[in-house]
């Protein structure tokens, strides 16, 4: 792991810490989930539910995973051998990983990447190989994923909505990804904990309901980003039996279990009705905009997003050459932290000015943030 130091995360929430700064750097909510949820934890707690959970998962955990599934994008899902409940995504990520891949092996990925891709891979003794989403418009080039692909390629890891850039990948690039991995007979793994955050009536897509890809995916979503608890780590995986099970049996020497009294109430949640999913939509998106909005009046270039939480916007214009000591800078030259896209990437120089920024806050944090942005400036 040599080359794997801090989180940029950890080090960008710090400097906010000491500095006072308002924190659009790491990607959590400042405001709690739907009260229903939170109240089945406490009613876990207080009915005894704090010991082990049983392995895979608590039953009706399992069971709403499967049924939202099947409620949501129509993907039947056998609750007892298709489902695996992890401590969070990234949990769920690092198993499956772990699970299918050997020294030696290839990773197909896009950068820039949520960090802990690499890392995973690097644990697993695989290579990565990435294919770059370029500012502004992030679309994929065909080209270059199609050199990322050897005969050596084990598994394509694919995020979207995507972490950092907001962008929804199109039903024609999933495809295209999903005619190599069936050319070069690779599993997808996809990471897929921002599928209820997609903006301007766009659709997001999982690539386990595309022709031939359900039985060469794990689909791998969690609680933290859709229902505002980020603290509880309880994500999941579905996906092939025999898949599944390869990963519970790595997982279980990870973890072992997680999470015990707060998965029933993930399971209350994902039951919810569709304006709650809806409505965490609607509020996100008008929060884009007012983050958005001011980060141009502020002079930078921003490519807004279809989904996620997170803005990308090019400093360049305001004379920055490099994203990490601007950031770095941030809370002297205006009071608020963002983080530099630059630490997702292999190729440093597809993103040197590029920051991004949180907008998952309240409105009146996103009013301050925007306020102090308004007096940026640059000194030489």
């Amino acid at each position: 792991m040599q080359g794997f130091g801090t989180t940029i995360f950890a080090e960008m929430s710090a400097l906010a810490t000491r500095t006072g700064a308002v924190n659009l750097g790491q990607g959590f909510p400042d405001t709690d989930g739907p009260q229903v949820m939170l109240e089945a934890a406490v009613d876990a707690i207080r009915s005894g539910r704090n010991q082990y959970p049983p392995g895979p998962g608590v039953p009706e955990l399992l069971a709403a995973v499967a049924g939202h599934q099947r409620r949501f994008y129509g993907i039947p899902v056998d609750p007892s051998s298709e489902v695996l409940v992890t401590a969070g995504a990234t949990e769920a990520i690092a198993a499956t990983v772990l699970a299918l891949c050997e020294p030696g092996d290839e990773v197909v990925t896009f950068e820039p990447y949520y960090d802990s891709y690499a890392a995973t891979i690097a644990l697993a003794g695989a290579q990565r190989r990435t294919s770059v989403l370029r500012f502004p418009d992030f679309a994929v080039d065909e080209a270059s994923l199609r050199a990322a692909f050897s005969p050596r390629t084990r598994l394509v890891l694919l995020n979207t909505p995507h972490n950092p850039t907001g962008k929804v990948f199109t039903r024609a690039e999933l495809e295209l990804i999903a005619a190599l991995a069936r050319e070069h007979d690779a599993w997808v793994v996809t990471d897929e904990v921002y599928e209820h955050l997609v903006f301007d009536g766009l659709e997001h897509v999982p690539m386990a309901t595309l022709p031939g890809m359900a039985e060469r995916t794990l689909t791998i979503s969690s609680a933290g980003k859709t229902f505002s608890a980020t603290g509880w780590k309880v994500g999941w995986l579905t996906g092939p039996a025999e898949a599944v099970t390869a990963v519970r049996t790595v997982k279980q020497f990870l973890t072992y279990v997680a999470s015990g009294p707060f998965q029933p109430a993930v399971a209350t949640a994902l039951d919810l009705p569709d304006e709650v999913y809806a409505g965490l939509s609607t509020s996100l998106q008008a929060k884009r905009g007012l983050l958005c909005e001011g980060l141009e009046g502020a002079g930078l270039t921003v490519a807004r997003p279809s989904g996620t939480y997170f803005v990308v916007a090019d400093a360049a214009p305001l004379g920055v050459t490099d994203a990490v000591d601007f950031c770095r800078r941030m809370p002297e030259l205006c009071g608020v932290v963002g983080v530099p896209v630059s630490v997702f990437h292999d190729d440093v120089d597809a993103a040197r000015t590029l920051v991004r920024f949180a907008f998952c806050k309240r409105d009146d944090v996103l009013h301050e943030a925007v306020r102090r942005l308004s007096g940026l400036t640059i000194h030489a």
